[in-house]
């Protein structure tokens, strides 16, 4: 991988880490918080390769609220298992109150 690529992944991880116990963001809105705008699919691979770097990937879903990443979390609702156990509602693969529960890191940080 290249090293811009590794560099973009680390800051990703670093936003991740702070999203708040009991709230999510987007990919996109992380990305657009680094300057990156177009580059949610790239937050997204970042959070595929997180699973070893104490980051709370389960926090981040697509814009629509969408556990989109949940097939890269081991288990078969593990994803959805960790939202909950935060009391995030989750139906259909899809988080309730999802505006409610949104963290902006262009907004909070």
């Amino acid at each position: 991988m290249q090293k811009e690529t590794l560099n973009f992944f680390e800051k990703v991880y670093q936003v991740a880490k702070l999203i708040p116990y009991g709230r999510v963001t987007s990919y996109g809105a992380i990305a657009k918080y680094l300057g990156a705008a177009k580059s949610a699919r790239m937050v997204g691979y970042a959070m595929n390769g997180s699973h070893n770097k104490e980051v709370p990937a389960h926090r981040v879903v697509n814009r629509k609220g969408l556990l989109t990443g949940k097939h890269h979390f081991e288990g078969t609702n593990l994803m959805q298992q960790l939202l909950e156990s935060e009391g995030i509602k989750v139906k259909d693969l899809q988080i309730q109150d999802f505006n409610k529960i949104f963290w902006d890191p262009a907004n909070e940080l």
